[in-house]
């Protein structure tokens, strides 16, 4: 049986329970790719630029014929890749760019060995769209708010555990925030597969139960390298914020458990990164009391300083009197979930 065209709904529905295999070029995968899809390239990166050329300065019929010279002797290798991504599966979805003829060569293939195969029309440019309009939704938000030190992470994943829809956007982007958070963890994705996993979370948590609201952190629109989308990001600052007020002693307390092991290095590295909005005077004196193992007196004065971005983005809110919902507590982090979770009675 010939392979079935779905749509992206569809595409996405099955690919919760069947291998996705992305044909593109390893090129394009590596750019950016669907969540959880395994490359399956039908050309190298070079074999797809002289194919692409060969289509354009010549005709289709000679690029087909140069895309066999390819693509043919791998035709065993092909199938037993699939066999292997398949984990005994007899259902795999395939898709290319545009759901042209990259996917319908593998579909062929894999449908002629006996696989179900279902492709997806429009390709990944139609797994873009759909991802774009995700963020143009109008989510339920909730927003744990604090300044730095707050454990609002710990509070976001102690709040699922008691079954609330959570996303966590610091670990979707790969970074915890501030010019300290990629510190010891893998380079960020970039900013195309950062929108694809983001949009993926919340169309999960959609899914999981639609009138639920979706417990965010208050973040910045930037994190690190990569960008909210400007859309989901006007939602973020129109819906209420859950502000833990806890005291400087405790935060910077808590600071100094979470980064004060990092690499000495690299945080003198990202203090002199910010060296301008921090002052010059104060940059250094960070750094001189971090080089004399004073790890408490340096954070200290970069707790300020963070302190100091955060007030101002509250004050830039609009409406906030009507948004902000203090938590006056003395402990950091996941010891709040019983007094938030109380105040919205989920």
């Amino acid at each position: 049986m010939p392979a079935q065209r779905i749509d992206i709904e569809q595409f996405l529905s099955l690919a919760s329970t069947h291998p996705v295999l992305d044909v593109r070029s390893p090129g394009e995968y590596k750019h950016a790719h669907i969540p959880g899809a395994h490359s399956f390239s039908l050309f190298s990166d070079e074999e797809r630029k002289i194919v692409g050329t060969t289509y354009k300065q010549k005709s289709r019929e000679e690029a087909i014929k140069i895309g066999l010279d390819f693509f043919g002797p791998t035709l065993k290798q092909r199938v037993l890749e699939a066999e292997k991504l398949a984990n005994g599966s007899k259902i795999l979805l395939v898709h290319c760019w545009r759901g042209g003829m990259r996917s319908a060569a593998i579909s062929w293939l894999l449908d002629l060995y006996g696989f179900k195969i279902y492709t997806l029309t429009g390709g990944y440019k139609a797994y873009r769209n759909w991802i774009l309009d995700q963020f143009k939704k109008n989510y339920s938000f909730r927003l744990i708010g604090g300044y730095t030190g707050s454990g609002k992470t710990e509070l976001l994943n102690q709040v699922k555990k008691e079954g609330a829809c959570i996303v966590d956007l610091e670990a979707l982007a790969g970074h915890k925030g501030s010019a300290f958070g990629n510190i010891g963890l893998p380079p960020q994705p970039g900013q195309e597969q950062f929108e694809n996993k983001l949009a993926g979370a919340l169309h999960h948590s959609v899914q999981k139960n639609h009138i639920a609201p979706i417990w965010v952190e208050d973040e910045s629109q930037r994190i690190g390298t990569v960008n909210i989308p400007t859309n989901l990001w006007s939602t973020m600052r129109k819906s209420p914020v859950y502000f833990l007020d806890i005291p400087f002693e405790k935060r910077l307390e808590h600071i100094v458990e979470e980064y004060g092991q990092l690499d000495r290095d690299a945080v003198i590295a990202a203090i002199e990164r910010i060296t301008k909005k921090l002052g010059h005077l104060q940059a250094q004196q960070a750094i001189d009391f971090l080089r004399e193992n004073n790890t408490v007196a340096s954070f200290s004065i970069l707790l300020r300083y963070y302190d100091k971005l955060y007030a101002k983005s509250l004050q830039n809110r609009e409406g906030l009197e009507k948004l902000l919902t203090a938590i006056p507590s003395n402990q950091t982090g996941a010891g709040n979930v019983a007094t938030l979770l109380h105040i919205k009675n989920i």
